[in-house]
């Protein structure tokens, strides 16, 4: 069994003396791990870094086995990523929620070219966290969780929708939400890719997708903890407002 196809890592772990195991997200192929022998060695190590684009060719003997990879690098983003905290943060939420929610070898090809265009954005700071904003946005739609924001689930009305309800994810006006509002989630019109992104409300649309990640995707993964890598970025852009 093998196949080639172009991939961005997201995890790097030792095996062995000499060897590593990578994890990688393919357009074709999904999340998938496989072996890189000589992969601590001093040639390979420095361009097994997360988000490094990498032409691959997987070969295994059965097609359920764990294999082992070639790699070739494409190009590295660690080093756009080093020179800002923010682009840093951001490319290790990305690739630890990738690793944390992607189911083994399915594909998600749509989810795979918003991701290389979001990373190739690292050095864009003014660009960064909007786009990072729809991607998460993007994640939950791929993993079962999409958002619907286009009109109230209480009336209907397209107008003056102000929340989302943190059980169905559907939107809900103001008139509409009454006494509830304090228990329903914010819907800042950036999130309904309205209006400028103005930094305040990337924050809070933040808090909305941070709701399902953590209370309906990582609860359904099994309780598992959301990675840590994921607040970790968005502390660091809330210090920056």
């Amino acid at each position: 069994m093998e196949w080639r196809d172009q991939g961005i890592l997201l995890n790097t772990r030792r095996h062995g003396e000499t060897s590593a195991i990578i994890e990688v997200f393919t357009p074709d192929h999904g999340r998938h791990a496989g072996v890189v022998r000589g992969g601590t060695s001093r040639k390979i190590a420095p361009h097994l870094q997360p988000g490094a684009q990498l032409d691959l060719l997987w070969r295994a003997r059965l097609e359920d086995h764990i294999g082992s990879f070639q790699v070739e690098p494409v190009r590295s983003r660690a080093a756009q990523a080093l020179g800002d905290r923010l682009a840093l943060a951001g490319l290790n939420a990305v690739t630890a929620l990738l690793g944390f929610c992607l189911p083994e070898r399915e594909p998600h090809a749509g989810l795979y070219r918003q991701t290389e265009q979001l990373l190739d954005l690292l050095d864009q700071p003014a660009l960064w966290p909007l786009a990072y904003l729809r991607w998460e946005v993007r994640l939950l739609h791929e993993m079962g969780y999409a958002l619907e924001l286009e009109r109230c689930a209480v009336t209907g009305t397209r107008e003056d929708l102000a929340y989302v309800s943190p059980k169905s994810g559907r939107a809900v006006s103001r008139g509409a939400a009454g006494e509830w509002a304090d228990r329903l989630l914010p819907l800042p019109d950036v999130l309904r890719g309205l209006g400028d992104a103005e930094d305040q409300e990337i924050a809070d649309s933040f808090v909305t997708t941070g709701y399902f990640l953590t209370s309906h995707l990582a609860r359904d993964l099994g309780d598992r903890p959301l990675p840590e890598a994921r607040a970790r970025f968005v502390d660091v852009f809330s210090r920056r407002i």
